[in-house]
């Protein structure tokens, strides 16, 4: 029996490998580390992994926010795009549509006449105005309406246009943290985190330059969101004063 000394049986093995690797196509023989190459994120632990993306989230200028958001029973279709002072995009509720504006503290809403006759904007006290919603209901078709930050309204919608307020509420997984592999969203390598093994929620997190996290599944079946877009800049602008209603002021109230 021929024994094959240690270091040429390691370089037969090593060139047979080579041969197979190139001649099939496959990614190696020995495994490849699939953080090489990487920012080095997927090496930490889940906790760390958690909280170095949600510093990268929040230390970001911009961040545009799209998919579905399940909160008091109600599903959200979200397309947001936001940035520290302000956010805008549209928001998608039942079979109604509407877009927000928010520049600094003024936020704007604008919806068509469907959307503000649901919305009862000519109710006061429980009392049916009937025609007269009708028609400030037309009123407000089309229009940026401003709504003051004393309004209920104003604390209903301006939490879709926060940066901070939503990263802060969507990047936190529930339960006992852990890593679930290496994915990839949308072309770019990431390592994924859940809690409670999903049941808590999972998070997808870039292994490719900032740890940037770019895809989220809410704990419960509460949606799906997707975020990109990070760092880049577009321009918040108040509408002219001809496409805007005043909510405060101008609504009819009888």
């Amino acid at each position: 029996m021929t024994v094959i000394p240690r270091t040429r049986r390691a370089a037969l093995v090593s060139a047979v490998c080579t041969l197979v690797v190139s001649g099939l196509g496959l990614t190696g023989c020995g495994g490849e580390d699939p953080d090489e190459g990487t920012n080095g994120v997927g090496k930490l632990e889940p906790a760390k992994i958690q909280s170095t993306t949600k510093a990268a989230a929040t230390a970001a200028d911009t961040v545009r926010l799209s998919g579905a958001v399940v909160s008091n029973g109600k599903t959200y279709k979200l397309d947001m795009r936001l940035k520290e002072d302000g956010g805008t995009g549209s928001v998608t509720s039942g079979d109604s549509t509407f877009r927000l504006l928010k520049v600094g503290e003024h936020l704007f809403l604008k919806a068509d006449a469907d959307f503000w006759d649901h919305e009862d904007p000519g109710k006061k006290g429980g009392e049916d105005h009937g025609d007269s919603e009708t028609a400030a209901a037309d009123k407000l078709d089309g229009m940026y309406v401003k709504v003051p930050t004393g309004d209920p309204a104003y604390k209903r919608f301006s939490g879709f246009t926060d940066k901070d307020v939503l990263l802060n509420s969507l990047l936190t997984l529930h339960g006992t943290l852990s890593r679930e592999g290496h994915h990839e969203q949308s072309g770019t390598r990431t390592i994924r985190i859940t809690g409670d093994k999903g049941s808590g929620g999972t998070l997808d997190v870039s292994l490719e330059g900032t740890p940037y996290p770019l895809r989220l599944v809410r704990a419960g079946d509460a949606g799906t969101i997707l975020l990109t877009d990070w760092g880049q800049d577009f321009t918040l602008e108040e509408p002219d004063e001809k496409s805007v209603v005043d909510y405060g002021k101008q609504l009819p109230t009888s």
